[in-house]
Order: C-alpha cells, then structure tokens, then sequence
C-alpha cells in the first residue's frame, strides 16, 4: 500500500457513467491512489446467466490527492468534476472508506442501498466486520448493517448476524439516549 504524501486527503471524483473502471485504471496508470469499490451481481440474460462487477457508488471513484494539485486528475478521461460545494472540495471520511474496505474484505453479500438518515447506529462486536459501524435495517428477514459515505449520500449495505450488533450512542444527538436497536 501506499504512503500517503503530505497534505492528501481523499476525495470523490464524479465521473461520466460507466467510466468508473477506466477512471480508477488511468488514476493508478499516474501513480494516484484510487479506490473503486464493486460488487458481484448475477445478471440473467435469455440465454446465459453472468456474474458482472458493479460499482457500489455509480458515477464516483475515490482519489487521494492534494486539492491545490487538481489539474492533473481533472484531465484523465472520463472525470467531470471534484465533488463539493462551489469551489470548495470537500474530502471522504478515510474512517467511512475503511468501513466500506472491511464490507469487501469480509467476503459477505453487499449492494448498494438507498441512503439513510443519521440514526441509531450500531457497531459490529466480532467476526470479520468487528469494530466497524453503521446504521442496522431488515430487509427480506435478514438483518443489514447500512455503511454511508454521507457527503454522497450514498450506502452499502451487507448482510450480518444480529446477534454480533451492539448499540452504540449516538454522536449526533447532544447527549441523548440511544435507542434500542430493533431489527
């Protein structure tokens, strides 16, 4: 892995559809460091059934660069723009991209998943996604753990076993009790 240099953070890059892979390749190509995390989806055509790799944040790459030193990602094919507001850029949590890192690594069933307001979050106690957090959901009778990268408003959501979710307080009301998470 890479050292970080000096005065990089992380950034999402907003690139033209379907370009995700070719972006993350030219990235890598100029020595950036880039993360383009995918998912396995099986696609059912009339004749044959196919598992394809998917972006789990369509239309976005991660980048790890210093903002006053743009140009040179804003060439690469493909790339529309830094994503912020105005002139400002503003950089991904690299704490969200390690969530979104230990979901890949851990080898469990994600996709993507509409985005969640900030709510009762947990955190996983063990197995392959200890320590990592999120925002719990059922879906189809299965429980979810919900990983955002917020300044997207996008999410990930992998499938886990209640019984490793603790409830943890949550750090965006002021001081507040954390509800019981129901699942």
């Amino acid at each position: 892995m890479l050292i970080p240099e000096e005065g990089t953070l992380w950034y999402a890059l907003y690139v033209k559809t379907r370009f995700e892979k070719v972006v993350a390749q030219n990235l890598r190509g100029r020595g950036y460091e880039e993360f383009l995390p995918l998912y396995r989806r099986t696609s059912r055509w009339s004749d044959r059934i196919k598992q394809i790799e998917l972006p789990l944040f369509p239309g976005y790459v991660f980048c790890r660069f210093n903002a006053f030193d743009r140009l040179p990602i804003l060439t690469i094919p493909g790339v529309n723009a830094i994503v912020g507001f105005g002139k400002n850029f503003i950089s991904v949590d690299e704490g969200e991209l390690n969530a979104i890192r230990a979901v890949l690594k851990s080898g469990n069933y994600c996709e993507p998943s509409s985005f969640l307001q900030v709510g009762e979050r947990v955190r996983v106690e063990y197995g392959p996604l200890a320590g990592t957090e999120g925002i719990v959901l059922m879906f189809k009778n299965t429980c979810r753990l919900v990983i955002s990268i917020n300044m997207l408003q996008r999410s990930v959501a992998v499938e886990i076993d209640r019984d490793c979710l603790k409830s943890v307080r949550n750090q965006y009301t002021n001081g507040s009790k954390a509800n019981t998470v129901v699942a």
